[in-house]
């Protein structure tokens, strides 16, 4: 069985989780490790995420990550050494070969939802393409986002569900959009974190992580959700990307197990 057809049909979801970008080999080792071992004891399908780029920073002197080459060397060997697929960014479409030849599926930004030509680089690829539902669309727009991969006879699509702008610095999730987008013939993810970002406040993007637990238990309540989508670093406080949004790897263990509660897959 294929990776997508694994996620097409896993119960009781499957779990994208990580750290924001790539800091360092030590990190993301440590974190990679850790998740492994918590999503390999409660039996849930993990496919470890990090960015070597990113792209869309709030301020030009935002730590960006290692870049291409290095970011890509790291996450092979976290590949390599725990043997878990992996979930990546990609910003232009140039970049889609070389982050193919290590990511298991290939992340559009939500702010690139609407970009014909990666989305076509991407899908070209080969790999599962996770496409983050853009804060300025409705949810049926994926729809039109989605035909885009499928041109390039790739159907092998994720449907990310990160938020939409509710006025300035803020974002909320409609739960209308999980059965609109499941309409779509794609499986749905629910980003826990990137839902409760505050983007954009002065010079970095807030958050309310503390919300992210009982998002999740609802969005999972709902029936519609295929996977969830994590972001977690061991000191929040200390990341170089999205340290008022991630969640502390400690507390990891404790959410998934109340998450589980909720899909009737603990006891």
């Amino acid at each position: 069985m294929s990776l997508y057809d694994k996620l097409v049909h896993n119960k009781p979801f499957f779990l994208i989780a990580g750290p924001c970008v790539v800091e360092s080999y030590d990190l993301v080792m440590q974190v990679a490790e850790r998740l492994t071992e918590l999503t390999s004891r409660e039996g849930l399908l993990f496919i470890f995420k990090s960015s070597y780029l990113k792209a869309n920073r709030t301020s030009e002197t935002s730590y960006s990550g290692p870049g291409q080459e290095e970011g890509l060397k790291i996450l092979e060997q976290v590949k390599r050494e725990f043997k878990i697929p992996i979930l990546t960014d990609i910003h232009e479409a140039c970049e889609a070969e070389a982050a193919a030849e290590v990511a298991d599926i290939l992340q559009i930004p939500a702010f690139l939802c609407r970009q014909t030509f990666l989305l076509k680089a991407a899908a070209r690829t080969g790999r599962i393409v996770n496409i983050k539902k853009g804060q300025f669309l409705a949810p049926g727009d994926m729809k039109a986002v989605s035909e885009k991969v499928m041109t390039e006879n790739n159907t092998q699509i994720l449907l990310t569900e990160r938020g939409t702008f509710f006025g300035y610095r803020n974002l909320i999730v409609d739960f209308r959009s999980f059965p609109i987008m499941k309409q779509i013939g794609f499986p749905v993810v629910f980003d826990m974190t990137h839902s409760l970002q505050m983007p954009s406040i002065s010079t970095v993007s807030g958050g309310t992580p503390e919300f992210a637990p009982m998002m999740a238990k609802a969005a999972l309540a709902t029936g519609m959700v295929n996977g969830l989508f994590m972001e977690t670093h061991p000191e929040p406080s200390e990341a170089l990307s999205d340290a008022m949004s991630m969640i502390k790897l400690d507390l990891v263990p404790q959410i998934l197990n109340e998450l589980l509660h909720v899909t009737n897959h603990k006891t």
